[in-house]
């Protein structure tokens, strides 16, 4: 009987042992920065179970084999449509400025189209002003409503636009919503999913939540886009989720969240269109392409038409596209880069980016909260102010709420503005968009916002930073350990 119980004790630390080398050696054989790999590796080490399953639950890209599948399988559909759109050759912008130039050929490249031109584009900076905007939209709309948000929750002026787009879908408009289950899990367990199923809309709830699957998919793999499609003609994306700020996250502490989002009329809503088409064909299975393009397709006026090239990010697009797009702006600043996210935890890469800008002369500026929903980021995010305050950059925290836009301004001309975050999860897991507009008129309109963000910010004092208590730097260090995992 000692013999029998001595055997199974030895197979169960063999296996244990067994399970950290096989564990050990999937990490050091993906293909991810060393911080990364070196992060996991210590975790594993110090706590292996807790590690193990950390690393099963968040440590690889896992879509599902169904998602997955869907993915690989709706390309060639996707490439001959977009083929068919490359023969409306005066949709597509043929001159860029020069430092948008880079960037541009970038996206063209990976992504197969140009930037198109001709589009109107206007700022919303206030959720009082993108809701009764959308409001109006959604009651003149005619054909179709597509939407994608991550969080969704009833409230205010939210329930007005679920209102308007009820009575939409009654009057024949066919329309597809299509939520994040873990941002949305309010609005689905409200009473309006099933209102506005009976209306006649279709109620999508995306990459559900569900402890059974935890091993099979990722779960903090988010659909993190926020998109409107109205009659093929109409488009919205940027920050905002469809929320009532008046309403949203009130015991959080952090004041209302400040957002910006931007409205389109032209011919980028239909290569909006495509990203949504394989959205929702990624996780319903069901194939909707936007209406065949045609040489029909109206511009603005050029001289109040704005270039726009729309970046898509997440399982089945071009990899690290974002990440990409953000460095060659980054380096192609040379007067003025001035960058916005609440959630700033950026990549080795991109830190040295930014550093450089400012080291070489550009005038390089950094907004964020000063009061985060997220602890950790919080903290993580103030791990890398030392280095930016030293290399020169401008680092100002915003105290008029949870300044949640997400932008960059890189000498006045080009613009970036969408959903992405400065931190890991938005360059390389959530699906995201963000759209690069090479435009100097637009870019003053930025300018502007970004210039009543700064006056409403304080401006982080290099000196007194470094006089910072060292209970701080110690949890700072802690958190900035986690940074690659965040």
């Amino acid at each position: 009987m000692t013999t029998f119980y001595t055997l199974i004790s030895w197979l169960i630390v063999f296996g244990y042992w067994l399970l950290i080398a096989g564990v050990t050696l999937r990490i050091l054989m993906k293909r991810r920065t060393v911080a990364s790999a070196m992060a996991w590796l210590l975790i594993i080490y110090i706590l292996p179970l807790v590690g193990i399953i950390a690393y099963l639950l968040f440590g690889e890209l896992h879509l599902g084999k169904r998602r997955a599948e869907r993915a690989r399988t709706m390309w060639p559909s996707t490439a001959k449509w977009l083929n068919d759109l490359k023969s409306c050759h005066h949709i597509f912008a043929t001159e860029s400025s020069e430092v948008a130039r880079s960037l541009f050929q970038l996206c063209e490249n990976r992504q197969g189209i140009a930037g198109v031109k001709g589009n109107q584009l206007q700022l919303l900076t206030s959720a009082d002003d993108t809701m009764k905007a959308l409001i109006r939209d959604i009651q003149l709309a005619r054909h179709n409503i597509e939407m994608v948000f991550y969080i969704w929750q009833p409230g205010g002026l939210a329930d007005e636009v679920a209102e308007a787009l009820m009575a939409a879908a009654r009057r024949g408009v066919h329309c597809r919503l299509m939520l994040d289950s873990a941002g949305s899990v309010a609005f689905f367990r409200s009473p309006w999913a099933e209102m506005m199923r009976n209306a006649g809309i279709n109620v999508v709830e995306a990459l559900k939540v569900n402890l059974l699957r935890v091993f099979l998919r990722r779960m903090d793999l988010r659909q993190h886009r926020k998109v409107v499609l109205i009659d093929n003609h109409i488009a919205y994306t940027g920050s905002m989720n469809l929320v009532d700020p008046q309403f949203f996250k009130q015991d959080a502490g952090v004041g209302q969240w400040i957002d910006l989002m931007a409205r389109m009329e032209g011919p980028v809503t239909t290569t909006m269109g495509i990203i949504y088409s394989c959205d929702w064909e990624i996780e319903t299975g069901k194939r909707i392409l936007p209406p065949p393009p045609d040489d029909n397709i109206l511009l603005f006026e050029q001289e109040s038409g704005h270039t726009i090239q729309v970046i898509a990010s997440g399982p089945g697009f071009p990899e690290d596209m974002i990440h990409q797009a953000l460095l060659t702006a980054v380096y192609s600043a040379r007067q003025q880069l001035v960058m916005t996210t609440p959630y700033f935890v950026p990549s080795d890469d991109l830190l040295h980016a930014i550093c450089t800008a400012a080291q070489r002369g550009v005038e390089v500026s950094i907004i964020v909260p000063r009061h985060n929903d997220s602890l950790l980021v919080g903290w993580a995010s103030r791990s890398f102010f030392a280095e930016l305050l030293e290399a020169g950059v401008n680092i100002y925290q915003f105290e008029s709420g949870l300044l949640h836009t997400k932008s960059v301004l890189v000498d006045g001309q080009l613009s970036m503005v969408g959903t992405v975050n400065l931190d890991m999860r938005s360059l390389w897991l959530n699906f995201e968009i963000t759209l690069v507009i090479d435009d100097d008129g637009f870019g003053n309109d930025l300018s502007c916002v970004l210039d009543d963000y700064i006056a409403r910010s304080r401006l982080v004092d290099a000196k007194r930073w470094s006089r910072r208590a060292y209970w701080k730097r110690i949890v700072e260090r802690l958190f900035y350990f986690f940074s690659p995992l965040l």
